[in-house]
């Protein structure tokens, strides 16, 4: 299975089988059937797809209920790091971050459910970010927490000095004092 746990629940890292020969290579980037049988049956409606040059630190952004999204995360050209910050409320990871490198190169994926935050760090020259979304952008919805908050003690793989942050993201709050995120019961 293409699937790997990571250390907080429901988070999962995706490893599609790749055919490679003389010509190129090929792979299944989704397929609707595989991550059903994991258990994931996202309804996707949205792809985005970002492109930023090397210290571009993009996050942490999420959208509240009842436009919270599941996303599918990968990288096109270059490499990142990418984050993703668990903030469900009654999740035993509550605060939890998650780290992990995707590139064009190693082709791998990061499927984050609905209730997380999520960022990456560009590590290359320039790269390509291309997700899916479960849910539609609600500028109304959105949310976010400061990338450097003390207290995540998250290591975004960069020289302080190299790190470039939209204005949005420079004036994001601490995870304490973040938008709250609540599941619609």
């Amino acid at each position: 299975m293409p699937f790997f746990p990571t250390a907080i629940p429901d988070l999962l890292l995706f490893e599609p089988k790749v055919f490679a020969d003389e010509r190129g290579h090929f792979f299944e980037s989704f397929n609707r059937q595989v991550f059903a049988e994991q258990g994931i049956h996202p309804d996707f409606v949205q792809d985005n797809q970002a492109y930023s040059q090397y210290g571009v630190v993009r996050g942490l952004h999420y959208q509240i209920p009842p436009f919270g999204q599941a996303k599918l995360v990968r990288v096109l050209e270059g490499e990142v790091l990418d984050i993703a910050l668990d903030i469900r409320p009654d999740s035993p990871t509550y605060g939890q971050w998650y780290g992990v490198t995707l590139s064009a190169e190693n082709r791998r994926q990061l499927y984050i459910p609905r209730g997380f935050a999520h960022g990456y760090s560009v590590l290359s020259p320039t790269a390509t970010f291309f997700y899916k979304c479960d849910n539609f952008y609600s500028r109304k919805h959105e949310g976010g927490i400061s990338y450097d908050d003390p207290g995540l003690q998250i290591d975004w793989g960069l020289p302080p000095e190299d790190i470039v942050l939209s204005e949005k993201d420079r004036q994001l709050p601490a995870f304490g004092q973040h938008r709250a995120y609540r599941e619609e019961r």
